[in-house]
């Protein structure tokens, strides 16, 4: 069975928040600092687990443009200069479905850290 595809990416500048929706009809509201914060980039994830980054200080983060790669992801473009980050289809689509769970274990990083967002 195919991978669900997505039908429309809608920016919401003022609310930061990137709207992704799916031909399978399921539709996740990410915001940008989410999106920032995990950015697939290897300035953030790094080449292995123990090398990933914590990315504080991002709470008001937006994205001022959508870039297309290909036919299989996006470019986004933060406001804090941030742009290396390939976001595949498959990738915006677990990032919605596990939104509460990858946001809480962002904020225990944060806290276990002492950063703030």
């Amino acid at each position: 069975m195919p991978e669900p595809w997505p039908t429309e990416l809608r920016l919401d500048k003022e609310r930061r928040v990137l709207t992704v929706t799916f031909d399978d009809g399921t539709s996740f509201a990410l915001p940008a600092e989410l999106l920032r914060v995990l950015s697939p980039s290897a300035e953030v994830q790094g080449h292995s687990p123990d090398q990933r980054v914590t990315v504080a200080g991002k709470k008001s983060v937006g994205i001022v443009r959508i870039e297309p790669v290909g036919n299989y992801a996006v470019r986004l473009v933060f406001d804090d200069g941030h742009d290396t980050g390939l976001y595949a289809w498959a990738y915006l689509r677990e990032l919605g479905e596990n939104r509460d769970a990858r946001w809480q274990s962002y904020l225990d990083d944060l806290a276990a850290k002492g950063l703030a967002r």
